[in-house]
């Protein structure tokens, strides 16, 4: 059996507080796709490290419902509890859902409006 080295765990725990951190910069009311996450993190190709970290969280203040498939949808089964869950707080922020899926933005928009020359001001 093999025995995770130090390295690798700390590796995973800089990537883990990376991905945390582009998560929390979504702004409420927006949202943004698993691999989106990834790249801002710095870990492109890494999207489903992202839903790991996102599984295993444990922060009820991650704004989580705000990341989605790459084409929009929920990534919960249709009608489960996580589903109902994501659709509400997203609808609360003023995310129209429809059947479980969200308008994705264009891939560099998040990007723009958060460190773009005009998003401040």
């Amino acid at each position: 059996m093999a025995v995770k080295s130090q390295e690798a765990e700390d590796a995973y725990a800089i990537s883990r507080a990376r991905i945390l951190a582009a998560i929390r910069a979504v702004p409420a009311g927006r949202v943004a796709g698993y691999g989106h996450i990834a790249r801002r993190a710095g870990l492109p190709g890494r999207a489903r490290l992202v839903a790991r970290v996102l599984r295993d969280h444990g922060d009820p203040d991650l704004p989580w419902h705000r990341i989605v498939r790459s084409d929009g949808r929920i990534a919960f089964a249709d009608g489960s509890p996580g589903f109902r869950e994501q659709a509400r707080r997203l609808r609360a922020e003023g995310v129209a859902v429809t059947r479980g899926r969200v308008r994705m933005p264009i891939d560099d928009t998040l990007d723009a409006a958060l460190w773009g020359p005009d998003a401040h001001g």
